[in-house]
């Protein structure tokens, strides 16, 4: 038994029954506010728009905009005609957004202007040049065969383009009764969201994410932070992880609360935020409340109505939390656990366990969620105190990874348990800590990187013979990325060559922040590479540099 079988259109249509006038959604640096109402009104036009631009149920639509308002009304839009959305990181350049367009069939995408030193638009127009050329909603584009419509967020006119105050305005002449009768065709057991991960394959996989998978975890993260419709959360994660949509939106939208959006994570944004509009909650990677409390204007913020929130995304430093706990008034902070594929969350601490615990662990299953440590090897089950794959099985876990049936059945086994790749223990009192990890992925600031990805990118660079990337221990971002790299016989390539070269074609979190030049890597007796042999030279090596300068 889970907490709702509806869609999340249904279940979002008797939130706002039960909440009319409530905020829902404010943006205190745009003063920017909407009620349950209100928000739900300006779905529907979008929702009725995309019918009319012949959207329709189990189409994909992409979305690559930073956490701007209109994000969120995609969001329910494509919820309520059934449609996918699929989320693209705003870091994201046109070799990564390339692949995703293709690999995920997407129909439609929605962009803002740009993000840091990519301009979106431009982008579209040099992979899709024929948007230029042809009529709106009738894309034929010979690099991708589906795409037939790309949406600018705002009130801009580009050649090609729709924009959200035109499709709003089709909206207008679309009766409900159609939004009324797909509605009613959809089941919660429909993939609704798309979010790409990437794994040892070094190739994004789409995770698809169902109306029962994310809707319930939503309302059981609330829970383990005791949310009631009191609550006001200040997100300044993105929306596109599970972290802003699961744990943010979901969360709050299943208890009636409000959702306080920052745009772009900045710390003293959050700080005011969170002082002008009395939030209760707060979430963030650590390095986000690490930014946040060592702040030098932190002292003038009244911080007093928080209580709660969610610490994730990357291991927790002890002393952060405690930070957290004792400085910023989080008294009731938690730690959440889990990964995309298990829509995310399967342990998470409580506001009222031990402050060992919720400091020191990731805490205990969440309802309805089976979670068990096996060894990698025989997949035999361990007891407490034994470390192994952690595994978990219920109604969160993914549909699977689309259009990759195989990797699918690497990831979810016979049985349907989701193996996580990752290392944990358990202890008697079931709660579980995380040691290590079974993949060589990298997680710098709370982005997961995976060194495969980069290798493939960076074996494109001429001058480069081999290359093995690994994460390098960093006191700001846990972990940063360095590649080891072994010349083309006359290269004459430099540290600063590799990095240019990255800097241009992929998203910066994922470019080598050191490159060292060997002539061989240590092997394994069967010829594996010894990554952890690589990482603790790049230790070595990053301290020798240190004492030369």
């Amino acid at each position: 038994m889970v907490f709702t079988e509806e869609t999340i259109g249904e279940f979002f249509e008797k939130q706002v029954e039960r909440y009319a006038d409530k905020e829902f959604i404010v943006y205190p640096d745009r003063d920017l506010r909407f009620t349950y109402r209100e928000f739900n009104e300006r779905v529907n036009l979008l929702a009725k728009g995309l019918l009319s631009i012949g959207i329709k149920k189990g189409d994909h639509v992409g979305i690559w905009a930073t956490n701007v308002p209109d994000w969120l009304t995609f969001l329910f839009a494509t919820a309520k005609i059934g449609a996918v959305l699929v989320t693209v990181n705003t870091a994201y350049k046109s070799h990564e957004l390339e692949y995703i367009m293709k690999q995920s069939d997407m129909k439609a995408i929605a962009i803002i202007d740009g993000f840091r030193d990519v301009d979106y638009v431009q982008t579209l127009y040099e992979l899709a040049h024929e948007l230029k050329t042809q009529e709106r909603g009738h894309l034929r584009s010979e690099r991708f065969p589906e795409l037939r419509s790309v949406i600018y967020i705002g009130a801009q006119k580009h050649r090609g383009m729709y924009n959200t105050n035109e499709l709003m305005f089709l909206g207008k002449h679309v009766p409900d009764s159609e939004l009324r009768n797909v509605m009613s065709t959809l089941k919660n057991t429909d993939v609704i969201n798309m979010q790409y991960t990437s794994g040892t394959t070094g190739f994004p996989k789409g995770v698809m994410l169902t109306h029962r998978n994310i809707l319930n975890n939503g309302y059981y993260i609330g829970e383990r932070q005791k949310f009631t419709e009191e609550d006001r959360l200040c997100l300044p994660v993105p929306l596109f992880h599970c972290f802003g949509i699961v744990l943010g939106v979901l969360a709050i939208l299943t208890h009636g609360g409000t959702l306080v959006m920052i745009e772009l994570f900045d710390p003293l944004l959050v700080l005011a935020a969170v002082e002008k509009e009395r939030c209760t909650a707060l979430y963030g990677v650590p390095t986000m409340f690490i930014a946040e409390f060592t702040h030098p204007m932190f002292d003038m913020f009244d911080l007093s109505s928080l209580r709660t929130g969610i610490m994730a995304g990357s291991p927790c430093p002890i002393e952060a939390m405690k930070r957290v706990m004792n400085d910023m008034n989080m008294k009731e902070v938690t730690i959440a656990y889990g990964l995309t594929e298990a829509s995310p969350v399967f342990t998470q601490t409580s506001v009222d366990d031990p402050i060992e615990k919720r400091v020191e662990t990731v805490g205990t299953p969440l309802p309805h969620i089976e979670v068990k440590i096996v060894d990698p090897e025989t997949g035999e089950e361990l007891g407490p105190g034994e470390p192994g794959e952690i595994c978990c099985r219920g109604y969160n876990v993914m549909k699977g990874y689309y259009k990759m049936p195989e990797m699918t059945a690497e990831a979810i086994d016979e049985e349907g348990w989701l193996h996580s790749g990752d290392l944990a223990v358990t202890d008697e009192d079931g709660y579980y800590s995380i040691v290590g990890r079974i993949k060589d992925m990298i997680i710098r600031g709370g982005e997961n990187i995976y060194p495969r990805e980069i290798e493939e990118f960076l074996h494109t660079m001429p001058g480069i013979k081999d290359v093995q990337v690994v994460g390098i221990p960093d006191e700001k971002y846990g972990e940063i990325v360095g590649a080891f790299v072994i010349r083309e016989e006359g290269a004459d390539i430099l540290e600063e060559d590799v990095r240019d070269y990255a800097i241009q074609r992929i998203a910066r979190y994922k470019v080598p922040k050191h490159v060292f030049f060997v002539d061989e890597f240590p092997l394994t007796a069967s010829g594996k590479v010894q990554k952890f042999k690589l990482r603790e030279l790049a230790v070595e090596l990053l301290k020798k540099r240190k004492e030369g300068s």
